[in-house]
């Protein structure tokens, strides 16, 4: 290692501030709401040998997958300066509408790294519009898959020719591409004012310099044989529970779990590639290092994850996915958690542990139809819902806010209602719904919406038979419903809505912490 300590401060601050300069160029340049307001986004910054330097604060379940699609990439050979597209979830992505961009960044005529933003288009072909259909069978339905490619005004045209919504889809491709650029850019500035070579080495001491904090922490948890099992709730195809089931070993500094146990693949498409249960894995042990660590792929060096090929959460093509990515990757964190809550170590009780997926779609009609001159044109609208998170030994826990494989925002009311055919009758927090213990669960939400046209929406949800589970004799969590015109729905169902119809979410509560204090019965 060649970095001291301020050295080290100093060059990793550096790295990921053009991680975060590429998000906000990313987020600021969007046009679909998705995006510009929910920030469905992520954004990092790779070495040339496809390891990620740093990252921007953006999502889990995107950002730890992201080396694979550098992977995919790398074996293309790409050139200096080239950009290519994938969404491929069987060659580095992680669901069809998560579309990646990576960009080969040229530094003294090589390829000196890559900028890398991966964002969800509300949108990409399919049975049925945004992409996220309840009851896909088979990753065809649910959108048009683009393996790795480079990115030219050919494969954009295709692209767009599969979509419903191809304008809102060329303005965010276009801000994908310079958030690209920007990083790009930010990865040359540092090479000018430090010299590339000094550069090239202060990447290679922070991966190092976060493997050797990583393997600390974890060598301090030293456990083994922890065991534990979660279900989802269903399919979308079939109601039975499916389970999920891990092993974890802490030794010698490596995070290691293994799925064995867990259910064959589905029919529906709560299934995952593996990348994305390595994701929700690396979630986990970065919650259990210390905050100064930096994010980056050397902490994936102290992480190891195996599952049976053709599970549920090492699935193969042509499996559906696009629930995995969403729903299946927080049960997977859960999961981890109840092993290590069983280990005795200290983590918090269950949050609502669903992303609580709603899409909407339909076909708007503008003009005169007496002169025959309407205009039809699509629109998608997609978001997830906030819930409660679990308290822990010392802090309840927060109300109203989004699972950690996720960690967007709401869309504000105002967006919401100015730029779609829906109406928010409430929205909310659900009161009592946190479970209750010394330390409370944090409450649920309650959003409801009223259609104002024809449309199809797709509700892809957990925690409507199974409560968040509280910890150390804390109670568990309220489960989660989902109502259309007060009548409940399955977990993962598609309906057609009329204007009227009013489509009502009641999102889980988080579990409680410790045994209640005398007369505190919720």
């Amino acid at each position: 290692m060649t970095l001291d300590a301020v050295g080290l401060e100093v060059m990793g601050h550096a790295f990921a501030s053009v991680a975060e300069e590429m998000g906000l160029v990313l987020i600021h340049s969007a046009v679909s709401p998705n995006i510009r307001e929910r920030r469905d986004c992520s954004a990092a910054l790779f070495d040339a040998v496809g390891e990620m330097i740093a990252q921007a604060a953006h999502i889990p379940v995107h950002l730890g997958a992201l080396h694979e699609s550098v992977a995919a990439v790398r074996a293309l050979g790409p050139g200096p300066g080239e950009l290519f597209i994938l969404n491929d979830p069987y060659s580095g992505g992680s669901h069809l509408p998560d579309i990646t961009l990576v960009g080969a960044i040229e530094v003294d005529g090589t390829v000196g790294g890559y900028s890398v933003v991966r964002a969800h288009h509300s949108d990409v072909g399919g049975v049925q519009a945004g992409s996220m259909p309840a009851g896909a069978r088979e990753i065809f339905a649910e959108g048009v898959i683009v393996p790795p490619l480079r990115l030219t005004a050919e494969v954009e045209r295709l692209l767009l020719a599969n979509v419903r919504t191809p304008e809102t889809r060329r303005a965010d491709l276009a801000a994908q591409r310079a958030a690209v650029a920007r990083g790009a850019e930010g990865l040359r500035a540092l090479a000018t004012r430090y010299g590339w070579v000094v550069v090239r080495e202060a990447a290679t001491d922070l991966l190092d310099y976060a493997e050797r904090r990583a393997r600390e922490a974890l060598g301090r948890l030293t456990a083994t044989a922890l065991t534990a099992t979660d279900w989802l709730e269903g399919d979308g195809v079939d109601d039975a529970d499916l389970a999920i089931s891990v092993r974890v070993d802490i030794t010698d500094g490596v995070f290691h779990v293994d799925f064995t146990g867990t259910a064959p693949a589905a029919r529906g498409n709560v299934n995952c590639p593996l990348a994305v249960a390595r994701s929700a894995v690396l979630f986990v042990v970065r919650t259990l290092l210390p905050e100064d660590v930096p994010t980056n792929g050397g902490v994936s060096r102290a992480v190891r994850v195996t599952a049976p090929p053709g599970c549920l959460v090492n699935a193969h093509f042509p499996s559906a996915v696009a629930a995995g990515n969403v729903e299946t990757s927080q049960r997977i964190a859960d999961t981890v958690f109840l092993a290590l809550a069983a280990g005795g170590i200290g983590v918090p009780a269950q949050g609502q542990g669903t992303m609580n997926n709603v899409t909407f779609g339909g076909q708007l009609a503008t003009g005169n139809a007496q002169r025959g001159d309407v205009v039809a044109g699509g629109w998608t609208y997609y978001e997830t819902i906030g819930g409660g998170q679990g308290a822990s030994r010392g802090a309840s826990g927060p109300s109203g806010v989004h699972v950690g494989m996720s960690n967007t925002r709401n869309t504000p009311i105002e967006v919401l209602e100015m730029e779609y055919p829906l109406r928010l009758k409430s929205y909310g927090l659900r009161p009592g719904s946190g479970g209750v213990g010394k330390w409370r669960g944090g409450d649920g939400v309650v959003r409801e919406f009223e259609a104002l046209a024809p449309m199809e929406a797709s509700i892809l949800a957990e925690r409507r038979r199974h409560a968040p589970r509280g910890a150390a004799g804390g109670r568990d969590g309220a489960r989660g419903c989902t109502l259309l015109n007060g009548t409940p729905l399955t977990s993962k169902v598609s309906v057609s809505l009329e204007p009227g119809d009013v489509l009502r979410v009641e999102t889980p509560g988080g579990g409680g912490w410790g045994k209640p204090e005398r007369g505190d019965n919720g």
